[in-house]
Formats: C-alpha cells, structure tokens, sequence
C-alpha cells in the first residue's frame, strides 16, 4: 500500500500532539520553559529555536511587569515594597549559600556579587518603604 499525502500529514499531525501532550506533562514540573522551548521546536519541525521561545517568553514577561507594576494605586505601593524586600530576603538565603557551600570560585563570586546587589535592594526598599509610610502620618503643628 502506498502512503499518500494524506497519511503522511496524519503521521506528522500524530507525532506532533504526541511532542505537545509530552510538553504539556512536563509544564508542571521544574523547567517548563525548557519544556516549552522544545515543544515549540517540535512543533515547527525544528524552524523555532528553543532559545528564541524562551527570549520571546522573557521579553512578554517584562512587558506584562511593567503594566503590572505601574498599574497599582499608589495606596499599595507600601505592600508592594513590603513583599518585594521578603522576597529579595530569600534571595539573600540563596546567595548565602552560593557563597558557603559552592566549591566553585565562579560561582563563589556571582553568590557574593548576588549578596551585595540584594543587600542594596533590601536597604532601598526599607528606606522607600519609610519615606512612603511618612507620607501617610498626620503633620503635626
């Protein structure tokens, strides 16, 4: 029997949701952008690049920061500052520990490079967060 066009694309279009439902499996688990970034490839028969999918993901995200950050009312912008300096604490946590424990030197390095930058946040934020608290104080007379 020969295989006609038809069947051909049928195969492909099988190998196809094969790679997605795949992907999909993977979504959840640690890498999904990796898992994306092949799935994409799959997809296309190899014409998207994985790093370009995962650039194109990076760049939406910035874009979707931004109209995020800039769309809060300026009555949360203290919590804001508030969650964002907890969160810069677990990154100090992580550089801690990039600095004490890697046997590297590289990466000795970039865990002390991580802990200055986190540490210049978090005292930016604390002094941001106390200047917008004072705003909101009554004056006294």
């Amino acid at each position: 029997m020969e295989e006609t066009a038809l069947d051909r694309a049928v195969l492909q279009l099988e190998q196809a949701l094969a790679a997605v439902r795949d992907a999909a499996a993977d979504l959840a688990a640690p890498g999904s952008a990796e898992a994306a970034g092949d799935a994409a490839h799959a997809l296309s028969g190899g014409a998207i690049d994985p790093f370009v999918f995962r650039f194109a993901i990076f760049v939406l995200a910035i874009f979707v920061g931004y109209y995020v950050v800039w769309s809060v009312t300026p009555a949360l912008h203290t919590p804001l500052m508030a969650v964002t300096n907890a969160i810069s604490s677990v990154i100090v946590v992580g550089a801690l520990l990039a600095v004490g424990i890697s046997a590297s030197g590289l990466a000795t390095g970039f865990g002390f490079v991580a802990l200055v930058l986190v540490s210049v946040n978090i005292f930016g934020g604390f002094l941001v967060t106390q200047r917008m608290l004072a705003m909101y104080r009554k004056r006294e007379k």
